[in-house]
């Protein structure tokens, strides 16, 4: 496995969008909106990912029987030449869950990416694609910059980062919970920037998945500590996952405290420490304690269900 240090971009593309007054943006009153949103989008993805989870063991429960039915010489014949759709099937299906997880992530991204280069797009780029704690727009951005990047390095080491450790952290906690992390980590490392930019008086956009990055980095590293990593440009040094995640850590605490601008530490810190804790405390905190959510909606299927089976033939 290869890892490498994420980042959370402060570089601002061209246009600005109007922001508030610092003795507004410095008052913490304005974060009350953002802490809701941040709590309302963690639960709302857990529990969404649970109910994900639910109907994914279903329908494979379903395709398990269907495909006893396939005919077997059509299921396993020799593609066609020029069968187009089954080789694409058959790279897709070479990918591990990790892999195929975060390739739409990874397609957002590229999307973003693009949308940065059209110039009639910049002002709205800039508004909702970059987090800013001095921004009008302070809820939807915590979420939307982290499918944003204005630099082409920056995305690439991002999302190489992210394929590196997909195929590690969807085996340690499955698709639909690694989700839940991913996003969640988002919006809480913005915020943990929001608070951070308001108490130092440092304000500026900041875009980038490295806060959701560094939680799914610092979860491995959490997990398997004595995994072995390397930086890609120098394959000859590896070192100790859990010796990675210290360094980064201690040079994430240290650029904040020295203020630090290049990089959004704040963010990096925030997506890190919530990886960990998530791996100590919040897997048994909160996904196994999914069960009463589950029941309530495969109740409620239940009954969907059978008041559709009772009208008349």
């Amino acid at each position: 496995m290869v890892g490498n240090r994420t980042t959370k971009s402060s570089l601002s593309p061209p246009l600005e969008e109007p922001i508030l007054s610092k003795s507004s943006a410095r008052s913490f009153r304005k974060l009350f909106k953002p802490f809701l949103f941040t709590v309302g989008f963690t639960g709302s993805t857990f529990g969404a990912a649970a109910i994900w989870q639910y109907e994914s063991l279903k329908s494979r429960v379903q395709s398990y029987y269907d495909d006893l039915q396939i005919d077997w010489f059509e299921k396993h014949r020799p593609p066609k030449a020029g069968d187009v759709r089954k080789q694409v099937n058959q790279w897709w299906n070479s990918l591990t869950d990790g892999q195929r997880s975060v390739t739409g992530i990874i397609a957002a991204n590229v999307l973003v990416f693009c949308l940065w280069r059209i110039p009639s797009m910049q002002r709205i780029m800039m508004k909702y694609f970059t987090s800013n704690p001095a921004s009008k727009t302070l809820c939807l951005p915590m979420i939307l910059s982290t499918f944003s990047h204005f630099s082409l390095f920056h995305m690439g080491a991002n999302m190489y980062v992210l394929w590196s450790f997909s195929s590690s952290i969807v085996s340690l906690l499955g698709q639909e919970q690694f989700m839940a992390v991913y996003f969640s980590a988002g919006v809480i490392s913005t915020f943990v920037s929001y608070v951070c930019k308001t108490a130092s008086g440092r304000f500026g956009p900041s875009l980038g998945a490295s806060g959701a990055i560094m939680s799914v980095l610092a979860a491995v590293c959490t997990k398997m500590p004595e995994a072995k990593l390397a930086i890609i440009f120098l394959p000859m040094f590896t070192f100790t996952a859990g010796s990675a995640l210290k360094a980064i850590v201690a040079l994430d605490t240290t650029g904040l405290i020295l203020g630090w601008k290049f990089f959004d530490h704040a963010a990096h810190l925030g997506g890190a420490l919530f990886g960990i804790w998530y791996i100590v405390y919040g897997h048994e905190m909160i996904w196994k304690n999914r069960e009463p959510l589950v029941k309530v909606w495969h109740e409620m299927r239940t009954k969907s269900r059978g008041s559709g089976g009772n009208g008349p033939a």
